[in-house]
Parts: C-alpha cells; sequence; structure tokens
C-alpha cells in the first residue's frame, strides 16, 4: 500500500513544492514595456494596412484610364484636334467613354500654381481628353491608341495615369516596407524585454528553485509557474496597448478624414485591417510566453 502511494504522494509533493514560487503581481515594468510596444506595433501595422488600401484603391481608379494632351498655341485650332481626338478614340473598342476637359475647368485646376495670368492668352493651355477604359490596358494596347492618334491627329501626347503614378506607387510600397521592418524590429525588443525580466526574475529566485528541485519539483512545473506569470503581465500589458494604440489611430484617421481628399478616402481601415490590428495583442501574448518558456527552460537546464 505504501510502496503504491509513494509516486502519488510525489506528485502531490512537486505540485506544492512549485508553490512556493512567489506570485509576481503585474506591477513591475513588464506590462508597461509590452503595452508601449505592442502600441507601436498597432500604429504602424494601422499605417502599413492603410497605405495599401490607398495603393490598391489609386490603382483601381487609375488602371483604367488614360489622359490625352493636344499642345497647340492656336485656340481655335487647339479645339478643332481635340475634337478630332475625341472622335477617332471613341471608335475604339476599349474605350467606353471619352470627355473633353473645358478650358474653365483646367484653369480653376491650374490657377493655384499659375495665378489668375493662368487664363490669359499669353499662357496657352494644352486641351485635355479623359478616356475612361473598359479594362487595363497592356503596354502594346497603349501602344496602339498612341499609334492611331499620331496618325490622324498633330501634336498629341498620350498618357497612361498608371505609369505616371509609379512613382507615388513605388513610394507608398516603400513606406509599407518600412512598416514591415518596424514590426519585426518590436518584436524582437519585446521578446528582448521578456527575455531580460524572465532572467532577472529566475535569478532572483534561484535559491526557492533549487529547494523545489530537492523537493521534487519538476522543471516541467517550474517553467508553467514562471511562464503563467509572464502571460498574466503580457495580456495585461497588451491590453493595455491596443486600446492605446487603437485611439491614436482613430484619431488619426479623423484628422485625415477632415481633409476630404478622394485619394485620402481610400486609405480608410475596412473591418479585415481592424481584425488584424485585434490579433496583434494576442500575437504579442503568445510571443511572450514562448520567449519565457524558452528562456527558463535553457536557465533550468544550466543549473544541472
Amino acid at each position: 500500500m505504501t510502496s503504491a502511494q509513494t509516486p502519488a504522494a510525489g506528485g502531490l509533493a512537486s505540485r506544492h513544492a512549485a508553490r512556493l514560487l512567489p506570485r509576481m503581481r503585474a506591477g513591475g515594468p513588464i506590462p508597461w514595456v509590452i503595452a508601449i510596444l505592442i502600441a507601436l506595433v498597432v500604429i504602424a501595422a494601422a499605417g502599413g494596412l492603410a497605405l495599401s488600401n490607398l495603393a490598391d484603391t489609386a490603382r483601381a481608379d487609375l488602371s483604367g484610364a488614360l489622359t490625352v494632351q493636344i499642345i497647340e498655341a492656336e485656340p481655335e485650332r487647339r479645339k478643332q484636334l481635340a475634337q478630332q481626338a475625341a472622335d477617332l478614340l471613341a471608335d475604339q473598342a476599349l474605350v467606353t467613354s471619352v470627355r473633353i476637359v473645358p478650358e474653365a475647368e483646367l484653369a480653376g485646376l491650374l490657377e493655384p500654381w499659375l495665378g489668375a495670368g493662368v487664363t490669359s492668352e499669353d499662357v496657352p493651355i494644352p486641351a485635355l481628353i479623359d478616356v475612361e477604359l473598359s479594362r487595363r490596358a497592356s503596354a502594346n494596347e497603349i501602344a496602339a491608341l498612341r499609334a492611331a492618334l499620331d496618325t490622324r491627329v498633330d501634336n498629341a501626347r498620350i498618357d497612361a495615369q498608371s505609369e505616371w503614378l509609379r512613382p507615388v506607387y513605388d513610394a507608398l510600397a516603400a513606406l509599407q516596407y518600412l512598416a514591415i521592418a518596424l514590426i519585426v524590429l518590436v518584436a524582437i525588443a519585446t521578446a528582448g524585454a521578456v527575455w531580460l525580466a524572465a532572467r532577472n526574475v529566475f535569478a532572483t529566485h534561484r535559491g526557492t528553485v533549487e529547494i523545489i528541485h530537492l523537493l521534487g519539483g519538476t522543471d516541467a512545473q517550474i517553467t508553467r509557474v514562471f511562464q503563467r506569470t509572464v502571460a498574466i503581465e503580457a495580456g495585461i500589458g497588451a491590453g493595455v496597448g491596443v486600446v492605446a494604440g487603437g485611439v491614436i489611430v482613430w484619431l488619426l484617421g479623423q484628422q485625415f478624414a477632415a481633409l476630404d481628399s478622394g485619394m485620402i478616402g481610400g486609405a480608410g481601415l475596412a473591418i479585415e485591417d481592424w481584425l488584424i490590428l485585434v490579433s496583434i495583442p494576442i500575437a504579442g501574448v503568445l510571443l511572450a510566453v514562448l520567449t519565457a518558456r524558452l528562456t527558463i527552460s535553457l536557465a533550468l537546464r544550466a543549473m544541472l
């Protein structure tokens, strides 16, 4: 009877021994460090998602559009060439709509840059034609439209809007990569902070850990104690961080929305984007727990 009870008694003793480790309260620096880091990740991720949405919206709006300029100094001749170009483009199968932009509208667009003198005849304004396509045109199709204009309309220049906005797309992509790099760096910083904290706590309670070993406590039980403490502290910090980051993102969104710009409007966050932001604190807690588990396991192995 005594020999049958020995394993159970040993397991019970080891569980009681593991409880000798004092429970750390969530009042140390780790919750606040994690809160700051999670808030930074939320802000960086929101910025990256907003830039991605902005680029996608711009591509969708401009991928099926062309702009045709008629560069001619003489006004009547310019109007005649613009009408010829519009008629020619309207007959193309790829073109869905053609619109000659009125001179008054062009003058209004250029006046903030060139001043009131833009309406005088001393500053000839090229005729501008907006062309909507049924789909995104390939380079060969744009070349075919350009060749058709060159044969029948003098001084016509055709531009694919998606092409002259390519530097903008490249800049947006660079900013997205910067946001990803910041997220990776913050994740490394989070793991480093948890590693240092776990090492310090383990060093503080090293004597207690040795006593627990002598009483029959296992490394797994000791690891779970530290792991549970880190999970609680990381959860508190992550919760505070995601709330703070979410508030900052919302406030910034309100400021940009006040600009009332069509392009900026395309940078809004969708429901799936907010779900990604909400998942960030969960990932942060998992990272902290895994880091603490690895740190304590290595420290316990070094004691043997």
